[in-house]
C-alpha cells in the first residue's frame, strides 16, 4: 500500500458528509449529497466511500482521541470543527497520509475559518501537529479489543462476561458483512422458483440450513425484482426463526406488537395459509406505511394494520382474545450490528434500564391479550441479559399462570432454561433471542 493521496476538495467532500451524517439518516443518504455537490464520481467516489464509512465506524474512537488531545467531548464543539477533525484523525492516525496530504490537512484551516469563524480555523491549526503525531496507550484487554473491533469499552467487558473466550470471535462477526439474507414468501412463489431466478441472473446463492425459505445471497446483487413481486421478503435467518417459534395456525387469531417493517407479519400470515386474523401494531406512521406496503406485495389478506402505542391494543381490542401474540420488543438492537455499523456507538449503557422498562410495560400488554390456552413469544435482536432472561424471569414471578415452553433447537439455549439464543459468530445472523410461554388453560 502507497501512501494515501487526498485533495483539498476531496478533503472537503469528506468533512461536508461527516458533518451532514449527523444530520441526515442514513448516512448514506449524507454521503451521497456531500459527494454530489463536490462532483466525487467514479474510482474518486469508491475510494472517499470507504474513508467515509471508516470514519463512521470508528466514531467512538476517532472521538476518544479528540477527547484526550481538547480536554472536551468533541459533542460540545463547532459542528464544521467536530466534523474536521474526525476526518483529520481518520487521515493521520489510521491512515498513512503522504506529504502533500499532509499539507493538504494544515490547508483545512482555511476552510475552517471560511465555513464557521477565524478563530475554529486558528484553533484547529494549533491542534493538528498533535494529531499528526498522536499515539495511543493500548494498556489493558478491553482498550486493545476496542481498537482491533472498534466498539465501546462497556460493551466489550459485557460481551467477554457473557461468552468468555469466545468474545473476541463474536466481536469479529459483528464486523463482518452479512450477506443479503431474503425469506421466499409462499403466498406468491415457490422455493424453487426463486431459485431459478437467482440462477438466471448468474448470483450465488445458499438455502439456510435452519430455515428452508430463507436463501442467503452471496453475490452484490440488488433483490428488488422478487420483492416488487412479493416473491420474496428481506428477513435474517434468525428473525424467520421467530414465526416458525410462535407457529400459529389458519384460522387463529394473533396479534404482532411492534410489528414494522412487517416481516413477520407476512410469514405469520403465510404459516397461516391466509386464513384468521392478524392484527399489527406499530407507533410509527411511516413504519406502518412501509408495512402495509410490504404486506400489500405479498399478498397478505389476514392482517389489520394498527397504528397506536402497543401498549394501548389491550384497550382497543379487548382482553383476552388472541390464540398468539408476538412481541419482538424493541431493543438496543445490538445483535443487529453487522448490519448497522455506526449503530456501535450509539449504544449507551446508561439507556438499557428505559428500554427494559419499555419491553416490561409491553410483555405485559400481550398477556392480557392472551387467551388461556394460547402463546406469546418474546423476542428481541439484543444480546443483552437484562433485556432476554432477566425481563422473562421479572414476567414469570409475577404471573403464577405463566408457564415458559421449552426451545431445543435450531439455536442454541439461552441462559434461562427453556430459553434459546442465536449468536453471529456460532449461527452467521444476527444475535437473536427468544422465550415461548403459555398462558395456562
Amino acid at each position: 500500500m502507497g501512501k494515501l493521496k487526498l485533495t483539498d476538495r476531496q478533503l472537503y467532500a469528506l468533512i461536508e458528509a461527516v458533518k451532514l451524517g449527523e444530520e441526515v439518516k442514513p448516512s448514506q443518504q449524507a454521503k451521497r449529497k456531500a459527494f454530489a455537490r463536490y462532483k466525487i464520481e467514479g474510482w474518486e467516489n469508491s475510494k472517499l466511500t470507504g474513508i467515509f464509512y471508516s470514519i463512521q465506524r470508528r466514531l467512538g474512537l476517532i472521538d476518544g482521541i479528540i477527547e484526550e488531545l481538547v480536554g472536551v467531548s468533541p459533542l460540545i464543539l463547532d459542528p464544521w470543527l467536530r466534523a474536521t477533525l474526525r476526518v483529520a484523525v481518520e487521515v493521520a492516525v489510521f491512515r498513512d497520509p503522504g506529504e502533500k496530504t499532509r499539507q493538504h490537512l494544515k490547508g483545512l484551516a482555511q476552510f475552517l475559518s471560511k465555513q464557521t469563524h477565524p478563530y475554529a480555523g486558528y484553533y484547529y491549526y494549533e491542534l493538528l501537529p498533535r494529531i499528526l503525531e498522536y499515539v495511543p496507550v493500548i494498556d489493558s484487554e478491553e482498550k486493545r479489543l476496542k481498537w482491533d473491533y472498534l466498539f465501546p469499552e462497556w460493551f466489550i467487558a459485557r460481551m467477554r462476561n457473557l461468552v468468555g473466550n469466545e468474545a473476541e470471535e463474536l466481536l469479529k462477526a459483528l464486523n463482518e458483512t452479512l450477506s443479503t439474507s431474503i425469506r421466499v414468501n409462499r403466498l406468491k412463489a415457490s422455493l424453487e422458483e426463486v431459485e431459478e431466478y437467482l440462477r438466471s441472473k448468474n448470483v450465488r446463492f445458499e438455502r439456510s440450513e435452519r430455515v428452508d425459505t430463507v436463501i442467503r445471497i452471496l453475490d452484490p446483487f440488488n433483490p428488488e425484482w422478487l420483492f416488487n413481486r412479493g416473491w420474496a421478503i428481506a428477513q435474517e435467518e434468525a428473525a424467520a426463526v421467530a414465526s416458525l417459534v410462535l407457529s400459529p395456525k389458519p384460522g387463529e387469531t394473533v396479534v404482532d406488537l411492534a410489528a414494522a417493517p412487517g416481516g413477520k407479519t407476512a410469514h405469520m400470515a403465510e404459516l397461516m395459509g391466509n386464513k384468521g386474523k392478524i392484527y399489527a401494531f406499530d407507533v410509527d406512521k411511516a413504519r406502518v406505511k412501509r408495512m402495509e406496503e410490504v404486506l400489500r406485495r405479498a399478498g397478505v389478506e389476514v392482517a389489520k394494520t394498527i397504528t397506536a402505542d402497543s401498549r394501548k391494543a389491550p384497550e382497543m381490542l379487548g382482553e383476552g382474545i388472541a390464540d398468539r401474540v408476538m412481541l419482538d420488543a424493541p431493543c438496543t438492537s445490538d445483535g443487529t450490528i453487522a448490519k448497522n455499523p455506526e449503530l456501535r456507538w450509539r449504544l449507551l449503557e446508561k439507556n438499557i434500564p428505559k428500554v427494559v422498562a419499555l419491553q416490561k410495560e409491553l410483555v405485559e400488554s400481550a398477556w392480557r391479550l392472551l387467551k388461556p390456552g394460547g402463546r406469546m413469544l418474546y423476542s428481541t435482536c439484543s444480546m443483552l441479559p437484562e433485556e432476554n432472561e432477566e425481563v422473562v424471569k421479572w414476567f414469570l414471578e409475577r404471573h403464577e399462570d405463566a408457564r415458559l415452553i421449552p426451545l431445543n433447537g435450531p439455536y442454541d439455549p439461552g441462559f434461562l432454561e427453556g430459553t434459546m439464543r442465536a449468536w453471529p459468530h456460532r449461527h452467521r445472523t444476527i444475535g437473536f433471542f427468544y422465550a415461548l410461554i403459555e398462558k395456562e388453560p
